[in-house]
C-alpha cells in the first residue's frame, strides 16, 4: 500500500518543480532589477522599490494568489490555475530577493565601483561587470534558503487545485481514510526535494565563492 502512496503522490512532484522554476526565476529578474534600482536608482525609483517590497512583504501568498486568479483573471488576461499560482509566488519572492540582492550588492566594497571608473568604466558597465558578478555569488546562501521557501510554498497552488504534491495527498487521505500516512509522505517528499535543493545550491555557493571578501 505504501508504494501505491508514494507512486501516486509522487506523481504531483513535477507539478510541484515545475511551479517552483516558474516563481523562482520570475522573483530573481523582478528582484534584481528592484535591488539595482534600489542601491544605485534616485530618490524616487528607491522610494518606489522600497514600497514595492514592504507591500509584497506584507501580503500572504494565498492573497495574491487569489486576487490574480478570481479577480484579476478575465477577459483580458485569462490565466490557468498553474500560472495564476506560479506568478502569485513569483511576485511575492521578489520582494524577499530584492532585499538578498540588494544586501549582496551593499556587501561590495564601495572600492571596486571606485577602481572601476577610475578605469574608465560607465557607472553602468561597473555594475554589470564588476559589482554584479560579486553580488550574486555572495547572494548564493541566503538565496538558497529562499529558494527552499518558494518551493515549499508551491503547495498553496492546492487552493486552485492545481495536482501537486498536497492536492494529491488530500485526494488520497479522503479516498482511503489514512490521513497519516497520505500527508506523512508528501511531507517526506517535500522534504527530499527541499533537502535536494539546499544542498545543490550549497555546492554551488562553495564552487563560486570568492577568494576574498571584496573591500
Amino acid at each position: 500500500m505504501l508504494s501505491n502512496f508514494v507512486s501516486y503522490i509522487i506523481n504531483g512532484t513535477a507539478t510541484t518543480v515545475a511551479v517552483t522554476l516558474v516563481a523562482l526565476p520570475a522573483g530573481l529578474v523582478i528582484g534584481l532589477l528592484l535591488a539595482l534600482l534600489h542601491t544605485y536608482g534616485g530618490r524616487w525609483l528607491r522610494w518606489l522599490a522600497a514600497a514595492y517590497s514592504l507591500l509584497m512583504r506584507g501580503v500572504p501568498p494565498v492573497v495574491l494568489l487569489f486576487i490574480l486568479y478570481f479577480v484579476l483573471s478575465g477577459d483580458w488576461i485569462n490565466l490557468s490555475a498553474f500560472w495564476a499560482g506560479s506568478i502569485s509566488l513569483g511576485i511575492v519572492s521578489s520582494a524577499y530577493q530584492m532585499e538578498i540582492l540588494r544586501g549582496a550588492l551593499l556587501s561590495v566594497g564601495s572600492g571596486q565601483m571606485v577602481a572601476a571608473r577610475a578605469i574608465g568604466m560607465s557607472r553602468l558597465k561597473a555594475i554589470r561587470y564588476v559589482i554584479l558578478p560579486q553580488a550574486l555569488r555572495l547572494a548564493i546562501p541566503p538565496w538558497s534558503n529562499e529558494a527552499s521557501i518558494v518551493l515549499k510554498d508551491s503547495s498553496l497552488v492546492y487552493a486552485l487545485g492545481v495536482s501537486e504534491i498536497l492536492r494529491r495527498a488530500q485526494q488520497l487521505s479522503a479516498t482511503t481514510q489514512q490521513p497519516f500516512l497520505a500527508y506523512g509522505t508528501a511531507a517526506l517528499i517535500y522534504f527530499v526535494l527541499v533537502f535536494t535543493t539546499n544542498r545543490l545550491l550549497d555546492w554551488l555557493g562553495w564552487r563560486t565563492r570568492l577568494p576574498t571578501n571584496p573591500v
